[in-house]
């Protein structure tokens, strides 16, 4: 990436992550000192500050920590669920469980990462765990 002084820039954290979900890959941060996983993307680790980060292909397995319910008319797509899944390498994002009727997301539930499209932007969601080929 080039600005207008023609010096190479790298790009930031955001733009790699979404770059890796336009290719279908869903990947996180992982420090190469502390070894602590870490999301949402950032310039340092919030567990030990350093600045050596690297990205990684995870498992993708997950769990909902918590989740609630949002309210649309159909004509609008109808209700949706909001769920925070705390990922098996351990940190915690929001997303939404798509396979499931929003009041029957449950916490507690295994769920597992695919990338998929929200609002027409790559995203990632997630599947409960026992459905069909969406299984690990």
């Amino acid at each position: 990436m080039e600005n207008s002084s023609n010096e190479i820039t790298n790009p930031g954290p955001m733009q790699v992550y979404e770059d890796n979900l336009e290719k279908g890959e869903f990947r996180i941060q992982q420090c190469k000192d502390c070894g602590k996983h870490v999301f949402y993307p950032r310039q340092l680790c919030h567990y030990c500050g350093s600045s050596n980060l690297k990205w990684v292909a995870i498992s993708g397995r997950g769990t909902v920590y918590s989740t609630s319910v949002v309210r649309r008319k159909p004509e609008r797509g109808g209700d949706y669920n909001v769920a925070l899944i705390d990922l098996e390498e351990g940190p915690r994002m929001m997303s939404r469980v798509m396979d499931v009727e929003p009041e029957e997301v449950a916490i507690g539930m295994a769920v597992s990462a695919h990338v998929g499209i929200i609002d027409e932007t790559p995203a990632v969601v997630f599947y409960n765990k026992e459905q069909g080929d969406k299984a690990w």
